[in-house]
């Protein structure tokens, strides 16, 4: 495109310093067991997310659990690849699609160190096999999956068959969460050996006899957390927890217990040896000996609900003070059973996250970590910062959401400062999106190039340029000087689609262009002073296909201007090397206009007029949005045609403005 000369008036600041994260603080203790002290009086709990990809409690502990955070990321729907994987050196992130089903029948899939394995939607399914982790194995997530059917008919006790779900042996940094688990051959979940650092939440433990077993040591070494499961077809076990250190239930749901007149093996809770114990705010709905204790244990009970229970109902010693450990939300037990029926096994939203800088350096190695032909969503989670690199996301991994997590967009700012100069115009953007389905959150994308310190025949500096199809942008801002923010497509006769929503973009010369049929919605587009009393730039450059009936829509937005007034253009047509079927079109409707929008707003290019290309108004408000006879405005009638659903819906019907 074609340089002129600009100076930017509203430079990138320095990085700021980065807030503390405030930590969960648990709030709510309730009193006695009994339904009337359940009720959830006290103070509310703060609010947490129920689909956090960090894990809670003592496995949050010592170094925490990451899992396989930093390894690659990979899909698996075989047994053999899911062997291979799960039992590499390297960290891996395992995402289960589908079912597996694993032969010989009951046989184990081996767990090494460092692995997130984790069900791709709530359809991830190992089936007639069991997750064992040896000894020694150490920081093993395992999320979203569905563990079923090695039972063996006749052995209802598990006497002649150890076909568990998941097994581990004297193995630390251990996350169990949002599985389902059922119709094992043995134990559904049996944790082992001095095993330490261990979380079992959200789970469902259904259709068995021993559910969930702790211990088989005389040492009392085990730290565990288990909170928000849902018990309910199972015996006994629920858990049963052998010399542990440290055991702290709380907000689990036990119901619809089976019932066959067993007295002393059929329970819920049971703190045997030495074990610690805490319980709170619990459910127990037709359980019988809803909690008990040995004489050697301590078990401390509190704000739990009894329904149709009879039995045992142990409470001695002082245990310990799980908040001297870690905090933690707690629910009022009234609520746990709607909550954990909800929320607890396999869930669709539950996927993976990428941690940058925590777990990948850079948001390219974040970006190169997912693998080509990614078919479900992978958020890659950019802590606030600062950070001076390129990035480009090949067409080859769609289904990334590039996310920052500051409270604000400025706290978290890709930039570099590469000029067209130095690599031609798509080789001046701080970052490239050739990947289809990308959506970009919470974030700052800046160009900070200074165009006045160098005399440069390209000067050109894209902060951002998609050609990928179904792009979205939210709570973004584009900095830069000319070319800010390029939204193109493979190829002319190509249609791409890019939606940006409650955003803020800056620049003084074409720095909204490309041919993708573009909708800025809601935002704020600033259009930067170069100093001139009589033109100061152009809004947008759009380079439409004229088989395209939809090209750049600015709807509901301000545009707001430093310039001096009469002094802006709202955009020029642009045919790239001279391209005769590259015809604008361009409609800015309902949008405050400031008074630097020149009385004639629309101008030439490269020898290109632009009243051959579709430019035109509707509804536009503020002391740049004059009527005159240069300035096109579009009917009544035709602008019903022209909404954000028009442009963006193509074939496929997408909507992304649809969206909570």
């Amino acid at each position: 495109m074609t340089h002129l000369h600009s100076k930017r008036l509203l430079e990138l600041g320095p990085g700021r310093v980065l807030a503390t994260v405030v930590s969960l603080l648990a709030a709510l203790v309730l009193g006695a067991a009994g339904e009337a002290d359940a009720a959830g009086t006290g103070p509310a709990p703060v609010a947490a997310s129920r689909w956090t990809d960090q894990p809670h409690g003592f496995a949050s502990l010592a170094g925490g659990t990451t899992g396989g955070a930093g390894g690659k990321v990979v899909t698996v729907t075989d047994q053999a690849s899911l062997m291979t994987y799960a039992a590499a050196e390297e960290p891996y992130v395992i995402r289960v699609s589908g079912s597996i089903a694993v032969e010989p029948f009951g046989s184990d899939v081996v767990v090494a160190s460092n692995k997130t394995i984790i069900g791709v939607g709530d359809t991830g399914e190992i089936v007639h096999g069991e997750l064992h982790l040896n000894p020694g194995t150490s920081n093993v997530i395992i999320r979203n999956l569905t563990i079923r059917d090695s039972y063996v008919e006749g052995d209802w006790d598990g006497k002649t068959t150890d076909f568990d779900a998941i097994q581990m042996d004297t193995a630390d940094h251990v996350w169990i969460d949002h599985n389902r688990f059922t119709h094992m051959g043995d134990g559904l979940l049996d944790i082992r050996k001095d095993s330490r650092y261990v979380t079992v939440s959200y789970n469902q433990f259904t259709h068995h006899n021993k559910a969930f077993g702790i211990g088989w040591t005389t040492n009392a070494l085990t730290e565990i957390t288990i909170d928000h499961n849902w018990f309910t077809g199972t015996k006994q076990r629920n858990p049963s927890a052998d010399n542990c250190a440290y055991a702290h239930l709380y907000n689990n749901y036990l119901s619809a217990q089976v019932a066959d007149g067993d007295p002393t093996w059929t329970y819920g809770n049971w703190a045997r040896g030495r074990t610690r114990m805490v319980i709170e705010n619990s459910y127990y709905d037709g359980v019988q000996h809803p909690y008990q204790a040995d004489a050697t244990a301590e078990l401390v009970q509190r704000g739990s609900i009894l329904r149709h229970t009879g039995g045992r109902t142990d409470a001695w010693g002082t245990a310990f003070d799980p908040r001297e450990f870690y905090a933690y939300r707690l629910d009022p037990a009234a609520a746990v059973p709607a909550l954990v029926k909800r929320l607890s096994g396999p869930q669709r939203r539950i996927g993976v996250t990428l941690h940058v800088p925590a777990a990948y350096p850079t948001v390219q190695a974040a970006v190169d970590a997912v693998p080509d032909g990614n078919s479900v969503p992978v958020t890659i989670a950019v802590a606030p910062g600062t950070y001076r690199a390129k990035v480009f996301v090949p067409a080859t991994k769609p289904n990334i959401v590039l996310q920052g997590t500051g409270h604000d967009r400025s706290d978290t700012v890709i930039v570099y400062d590469t000029p067209a100069e130095y690599g031609g115009s798509t080789g001046s953007a701080t970052v490239r999106i050739a990947a289809n389905d990308v959506t970009a959150r919470h974030l700052t994308f800046s160009n900070d190039f200074d165009e006045a310190a160098v005399e440069l025949k390209g000067e050109q500096a894209l902060a951002m340029k998609t050609t990928g199809d179904r792009i979205v942008f939210e709570d973004t801002a584009f900095l830069g000087n000319q070319d800010t923010l390029m939204t193109d497509s493979p190829k002319l006769t190509t249609l791409s689609r890019v939606y940006v929503r409650d955003s803020y973009i800056e620049g003084d010369v074409d720095f909204v262009y490309g041919r993708a049929t573009t909708v800025i919605e809601r935002s704020v587009i600033k259009a930067l002073s170069r100093g001139s009393a009589t033109n100061n730039g152009y809004i947008t450059a759009a380079s439409t296909w004229t088989g395209n009936p939809y090209g750049f829509l600015i709807t509901r937005s301000r545009i707001v201007s430093d310039a001096p007034a009469g002094s802006f253009h709202l955009g020029r047509p642009w045919h790239p090397g001279g391209e005769p079927e590259a015809v604008a079109q361009v409609l800015i409707r309902d949008t405050e206009l400031p008074a630097a929008i020149k009385a004639s707003p629309w101008t030439d290019m490269s020898g290109f007029s632009w009243r051959d290309a579709r430019f035109t108004e509707y509804r536009n408000y503020g002391p740049g949005a004059q009527v005159t006879a240069d300035r096109p405005q579009m009917s009544a009638a035709d602008a019903r045609s022209h909404t954000v659903a028009d442009y963006l819906q193509g074939t496929d019907g997408w909507a992304p403005y649809a969206r909570t």
